[in-house]
């Protein structure tokens, strides 16, 4: 009976340490990491996107406005050299001249700066353009990335079902006194259950003098079990 007992304390151990270890790797799955990338990638891309979209709107107003300004210049010089045309005192001409000299500067550079402004606003469009070809690549890798972490997932919960399945099983073929031990060490521990290797606990890698080792062995006579001296393991003998 006690031989029955350890080793189903062993088999609960180990189906516990291997839903331990497939929780871990659930949480740690090169899907997981994978998927992360490609969400990265994707958001990266938007905000690229969103970039160039503004962009292009900050210079289409900044054209628009270059284009009202313009306008005014080019009113102001037909105005002034109206002007030019009525005066006779060469100081009035001076002035007015210097005045449409001015202007003309004015009206130069923003020329230039609309001119620049539309060279970059054509170059950000072709370069929207062919970042826009490349969405639907990238929300295809992302889909893919989803659904093989879904897969992986999907497989280990699957695999953490039948172990429960197992595990509640050996549980309730158990002493009630049992399970609140080993539930206490595991919680404390992690691993519950060890084994006497002829004078060493395999959970503490400790070795037991030989009085504790008859201790442990009379501890176990009746159930197989006895507490290790070092760790406080429950130790099969």
């Amino acid at each position: 009976m006690g031989a029955m007992i350890a080793e189903r304390l062993l088999t609960l151990q180990r189906l516990d340490t291997e839903a331990d270890q497939l929780k871990v790797r659930r949480d740690r799955l090169p899907e997981r990491d994978e998927l992360t990338a490609r969400s990265a990638a994707l958001a990266d891309w938007e905000r690229q996107r969103t970039a160039m979209r503004t962009r292009i709107d900050e210079l289409a107003n900044a054209m628009e406005a270059a284009e009202e300004r313009s306008a005014g210049l080019r009113a102001d010089k037909t105005r002034l050299n109206a002007q030019l045309k009525t005066v006779i005192a060469p100081r009035e001409a001076e002035a007015l001249l210097h005045e449409i000299a001015t202007v003309e500067g004015q009206l130069e550079e923003v020329d230039d700066r609309e001119l620049a402004d539309l060279t970059e606003s054509s170059a950000t469009e072709d370069a929207l353009a062919a970042h826009l070809r490349e969405e639907d690549a990238l929300r295809t890798a992302l889909g893919q990335a989803d659904d093989s972490l879904e897969m992986a997932v999907a497989d280990i919960d699957a695999a953490l079902v039948e172990i429960d399945r197992q595990r509640d099983e050996l549980r309730a073929s158990l002493d009630g006194s049992i399970l609140p031990k080993y539930d206490r060490v595991r919680g404390a521990l992690g691993v519950a259950v060890a084994k006497l290797v002829v004078h060493r606990c395999d959970g503490c890698h400790l070795d037991l003098s030989a009085a504790e080792v008859d201790i442990a062995k009379e501890e176990a006579a009746a159930t197989g079990i006895a507490d290790c001296p070092q760790c406080g393991r429950m130790l099969v003998v």
